[in-house]
């Protein structure tokens, strides 16, 4: 079972500083994980996620069983291109990124 979160207006690459932690891990253990982890933005987008995955399992299967986190994948989404002036009228280029995260459950 999967869920995915689309658009988090984060960079790919700090999400997967904390997705790496919690890869092939049990889901309360990888809840464990995120309740102290520094990155805190972060890690409230991906455990609302883990909690609407294990949604999606109780109401397919209907029965509790111990779940691990089997994949958890962070790709770039969409890129907004912002302008910031610099001297002598010109200007550079901001990219504000965005995430796409799915995360696949499965039984031990």
């Amino acid at each position: 079972i999967s869920a995915s979160l689309n658009g988090i207006r984060r960079s790919p690459r700090k999400i997967r500083l904390v997705t790496d932690l919690i890869k092939s891990k049990k889901i309360q253990e990888a809840l464990d994980i995120l309740k102290y982890s520094s990155k805190s933005s972060i890690s409230i987008f991906i455990k609302k996620l883990i909690l609407s995955s294990l949604s999606n399992w109780n109401k397919k299967y209907m029965k509790k069983e111990s779940l691990y986190i089997k994949n958890i994948r962070v790709n770039q989404g969409k890129t907004l291109k912002r302008l910031r002036p610099v001297p002598q009228g010109r200007g550079h280029r901001i990219r504000k990124r965005s995430s796409n995260v799915i995360i696949i459950l499965d039984k031990q």
